[in-house]
């Protein structure tokens, strides 16, 4: 394929790109509206709409003119063009499950379930997926969200043991033919909770989880983008130098007396390398009645001009979940910095 051919396919790309967001945001608009939101031309909003609407991912219905004259066509983002499904693993308090949500292009949700099994492994993910494509033919993209992290395509830590060096990605895409992606379920948590602030500019922002029978763990959003590392491993906080035994910290996170001090270490970590404007705090360990504590000690270190706001997330799954959802919808955008991500 020669350079200007390929030039002319990307471009294309980032034009119906364009367009599939500004409609998204307009709910409904005429060519006119759409070019003016674009920036493209009036021809080149409408060969990309006709194409649209050949495929159904476009609506296009008429507006009546307050003055009688000719009814203007408008069009309409299909929601329900494509599905996606959504689907985070758990192992709290040693009981694994699977919670799904099965989402239209505006992240609507159009099937939800959560499933006990006996192993949240690769082969239980693979089912879900199957009887979930089964169920709804729709489904273009899934998403994973796992409580461990992925390099190179590859899970290399995670609190689901037999998910360790499964390349869940790859196996998933072989099998069903669909975009696919796997994440950390604290970057897709800290995503979610920033997405629902709707912060009117890019913030730095931290979520601690604080597991039973699990190691601590954490998600960072700096300058409005997640932070995961060379190799994925930022907010792999267990493995800061505390001075004592993994087995010692697993005791101490568990204890009611020695949890404050370690917490409060922990935040105060993040708050000295990432300066964020919050750190929300989740996990069957952590409530309200620690912020007083964890805040004194954090205020003995930190001056007060830099501390950040502590709060307890109310509704971590439903921040999850949102994470998940919003990454999944962006696997199947025009990957260029042109359409805005926060990945």
């Amino acid at each position: 394929m020669s350079q200007i051919t390929n030039n002319s396919i990307r471009v294309k790309k980032i034009n119906q790109e364009l367009i599939k967001q500004a409609l998204k945001l307009m709910k409904e608009g005429t060519k006119s509206m759409i070019a003016s939101a674009t920036g493209l031309s009036v021809a080149t909003c409408g060969t990309i709409l006709n194409e649209f609407l050949e495929t159904g991912e476009v609506i296009e219905t008429e507006m009546e003119q307050p003055n009688g004259g000719r009814p203007a066509k408008r069009f309409i983002y299909n929601a329900n063009f494509a599905y996606i499904a959504c689907i985070y693993l758990s192992s709290e308090g040693g009981q694994h499950s699977l919670t799904y949500t099965v989402a239209n292009l505006y992240g609507e949700a159009v099937d939800t379930g959560f499933i006990e099994v006996e192993l949240a492994d690769a082969n239980a993910i693979e089912q879900q997926v199957e009887e979930l494509i089964a169920k709804h033919t729709e489904i273009k993209a899934v998403g994973i969200g796992i409580p461990g992290l992925v390099h190179q395509g590859v899970i290399n830590v995670c609190d689901i043991a037999e998910l360790i060096d499964i390349p869940l990605e790859a196996r998933l895409r072989e099998l069903f033919e669909v975009e696919v992606t796997v994440d950390n379920d604290m970057n897709l948590t800290v995503y979610g909770f920033f997405k629902q602030q709707n912060y009117g500019e890019d913030k730095t922002i931290a979520v601690v989880t604080f597991p039973r029978n699990n190691f601590p763990g954490a998600g960072m959003m700096i300058d409005g983008h997640i932070h995961k590392g060379t190799t994925q491993f930022a907010g792999e906080v267990s493995f800061l130098p505390f001075g004592i035994s993994r087995e010692e910290q697993w005791r101490q996170f568990h204890d009611a007396e020695a949890f404050v001090p370690l917490a409060a270490k922990t935040i105060m970590s993040i708050i000295a390398v990432i300066n964020p404007e919050t750190v929300a705090m989740t996990g069957e360990l952590v409530n309200e009645t620690h912020i007083e504590g964890i805040l004194k000690l954090c205020k003995g270190v930190i001056p007060d001009e830099h501390m950040p706001q502590l709060i307890v997330l109310e509704h971590p799954h439903d921040d999850y979940m949102n994470g998940l959802i919003a990454v999944t919808l962006e696997s199947l955008s025009y990957n260029l910095q042109l359409v805005e991500k926060r990945r």
